[in-house]
């Protein structure tokens, strides 16, 4: 057993290939077509995705405005944060259909990873809704508040604070484990990863720390950027600008937060149907960890005006140049 916020990568890997938990309970087999489709399909979102993600990566580069922006630092922070998600979720996923155990070092570095990463967004979304507060209640100290060096200084702080917990999984583990262990396969399994009890007490404290600081910041700041932007405006567009936004900031952080509450939702859906065990895995895996992954482009890709301008710039430049059609010049000789 761990903590629900490592438990949340169980879903991705307990698939047809696997057993829960030390291989007490046998998982129905996928049949060959349903494996491949299920896979063609996550293949297919992580290339879309990745598509879109270096698309805004590259618009985001070539515009000094953007990386002098703190907004837009951190937006792309996330971007290269979710990308890397779902890089090591997809692979995590295909794996576990392609190979029963993989070596214990590698399926080391791919769930400590998967679990920062996964930690990662929802303390970026947070630290973006701080900046939207300062932005909004405090427009004359903003330049002074929100510089770069802090924006990066914020960024260096919450992938400490998320590597923390994998790190100290790892060392425990390493006391734990006799050295062979680290020299055998396994199935990619936190809980079979990481299997000592205090692993999971430990991440339970660090979680509802986590969690409470997090949902306790996005509620003061998305509340008093509401009071603020009604109280200021003339207008009701502005005003039902700043709500959408906060309904799809608060929709993206919903989603990421199911990354720590599914584990147990998913064990008592499949309790009351095992028939249909796969499916609820599936349809989970796609919720947490894919469906999220679209609303970055969304709420700064489509809604931002400053940066849709120069993003279907780039996208139009893009098609242009690939559907351009060149004339061939014939050399007829007389």
């Amino acid at each position: 057993m761990n903590s629900t916020s490592s438990r949340s990568l169980d879903l991705l890997v307990s698939n047809s290939s696997s057993s829960l938990a030390l291989g007490a309970v046998a998982i129905p087999k996928d049949n060959f077509s349903n494996a491949l489709t299920k896979n063609i399909v996550a293949m297919l979102v992580w290339l879309a995705l990745s598509i879109i993600n270096s698309s805004m990566v590259h618009t985001f580069l070539r515009h000094s405005l953007f990386y002098e922006n703190p907004r837009y630092i951190m937006f792309i922070c996330m971007v290269f944060n979710d990308a890397l998600q779902l890089t090591l979720v997809t692979a995590l996923y295909v794996v576990s259909y392609i190979f029963r155990k993989i070596h214990t070092s590698v399926c080391c570095l791919l769930i400590m990873t998967a679990v920062l990463t996964t930690r990662s967004t929802p303390l970026i979304l947070a630290g973006m809704a701080v900046e939207r507060y300062i932005s909004i209640c405090f427009p004359l100290h903003y330049s002074q508040m929100c510089t770069v060096p802090r924006t990066l200084l914020l960024i260096g702080i919450i992938f400490i604070l998320t590597a923390t917990p994998p790190i100290t999984d790892l060392l425990i583990t390493i006391v734990k484990e006799p050295p062979s262990f680290f020299h055998t396969t396994i199935f990619c399994d936190h809980s079979l990863l990481f299997r000592d009890r205090s692993i999971y007490y430990k991440n339970c404290v660090f979680d509802g720390a986590y969690l409470s600081f997090v949902a306790l910041t996005l509620l003061y700041t998305y509340c008093k950027i509401m009071l603020t932007a009604r109280a200021a405006s003339t207008g009701l567009a502005s005003v039902k600008r700043a709500r959408n936004t906060v309904v799809l900031h608060g929709v993206q952080l919903l989603l990421c937060m199911l990354a720590f509450v599914v584990p147990s939702l998913q064990a008592a859906l499949i309790s009351l149907f095992p028939h249909l065990s796969l499916e609820i895995r599936y349809i989970f895996f796609l919720l947490v960890y894919i469906i999220p992954r679209f609303l970055s482009p969304v709420i700064y890709g489509f809604r931002d005006e400053q940066f849709r301008k120069y993003w279907t710039r780039y996208l139009s430049c893009r098609s242009c140049s690939i559907f351009k059609v060149r004339p061939v010049l014939l050399k007829v000789n007389l």
